[in-house]
């Protein structure tokens, strides 16, 4: 019997992460490169999510710590909608993805990873890209790296 291995290496942090120190959305002082940062705008930024669900999966932010829509002035919501709209085009444009999942999660219930800080997923779809991986194997496949993908977005 032949054996395939799958080699995902940069997940291995994710893996064997135990906790995770400060806020990934606080950004200031980081350089856009090392933390994935494709786009900022006057009140938010997009960037890379670095244990995606899907290839060319961005979260959207904004700059100000808030926890969820409520916490935004008119201002930083128009904007970070904006952004939000923006990536969908780039990624249209670069990836041609047949659909996305666009999405905020508040509170940790609700499945949010960081609850005190909102953000936005946009996650590309392709028909057929949901398959036997992640139901049998707990396994994605994503057919390009990070920094190729960055490369591409940015």
């Amino acid at each position: 019997m032949h054996l395939n291995i799958l080699w995902a290496p940069w997940r291995n942090k994710f893996v064997t992460i135990r906790k995770i120190k400060g806020c990934i959305f606080c950004i200031k002082g980081q350089k856009d490169k090392d933390s994935f940062i494709i786009k900022k705008s006057i009140y938010s930024f997009a960037m890379l999510n670095i244990y995606p669900y899907n290839n060319g999966h961005i979260m959207v932010s904004p700059f100000r710590h808030v926890k969820d829509l409520k916490g935004l002035n008119d201002a930083e919501l128009l904007d970070i909608i904006k952004l939000t709209r923006d990536m969908q085009v780039l990624l249209e444009k670069k990836l041609k993805p047949h659909g996305f999942n666009i999405g905020i999660n508040t509170g940790k219930v609700a499945g949010a990873g960081y609850k005190d800080h909102l953000h936005i997923h946009i996650v590309p779809r392709w028909k057929g890209d949901s398959n036997f991986m992640p139901v049998i194997a707990d396994t994605k496949v994503m057919p390009q790296s990070l920094e190729e993908l960055y490369e591409l977005l940015s």
